[in-house]
């Protein structure tokens, strides 16, 4: 998140504040009455429904576990972890984007992560879902991003099809991993599991340099 809230890497265009919301003119097809803002903390209700839409959508409902509260400490606490836009058909939510900042090494740049895209199946065929990617694309453009990137599950072919139609290319060299908060709390107590032979191995190396390093 190295061009979030608080980050030391400076945005050359401000984004709206919460509570603003704009109509966009993008080129795209989208309804007159269609609009987009940054989620604030009276929006978590509406922006926990649409999580569970998603989940719903990918098939996965019983794996939200995330709450209201929740939601409010993450994403509007002292350090937000994630930022969200919202997008309106009228006064009704109709779809979100969730997305945080990751860094490329490589680049020496941050990047734009996007980790949910979501728009109701009843309101696709309007553009919704590109005015959000356009919106977002302009965010990582003006906070210096040097790359956008997101997940999509194998079976989303429609998804697929309008990503590259976008331009974006699949990393097909590429493997995710994942550790579950089971995982990292055992990951996160191995150290004491380390076999005896490779810390005896260390302490017998590290022996070596002190006495090759005295000056008899």
């Amino acid at each position: 998140m190295a061009c979030g809230p608080g980050s030391s890497i400076p945005a050359t265009t401000a984004v709206a504040p919460f509570g603003v919301s704009w109509r966009i003119s993008i080129g795209v097809n989208t309804a007159e009455n269609f609009e987009m803002r940054p989620a604030g903390v009276d929006d978590v209700p509406v922006v926990l429904q649409l999580i569970r839409d998603l989940a719903t959508y990918e098939r996965a409902p019983h794996e939200v576990t995330a709450t209201e509260e929740q939601l409010v400490d993450v994403l509007f606490g002292e350090q937000p972890a994630a930022e969200t836009l919202l997008a309106f058909e009228g006064k009704t939510p109709v779809g979100f984007a969730v997305y945080f900042y990751n860094f490329s090494t490589w680049l020496g740049r941050p990047g734009l992560y996007l980790e949910d895209l979501f728009v109701k199946q009843d309101k696709r065929g309007k553009g919704y879902g590109r005015a959000l990617l356009v919106e977002l694309a302009k965010i990582a453009r003006d906070r210096g991003c040097g790359r956008m990137e997101w997940a999509v599950l194998n079976w989303n072919e429609p998804a697929i099809k309008f990503y590259r139609a976008l331009g974006a290319k699949p990393m097909d060299e590429w493997t995710v991993f994942r550790l579950t908060p089971e995982e990292i709390a055992k990951l996160a107590d191995a150290a004491d599991t380390t076999p005896a032979s490779l810390r005896e191995a260390a302490a017998g190396r590290a022996a070596a340099t002190t006495e090759q390093g005295r000056d008899y």
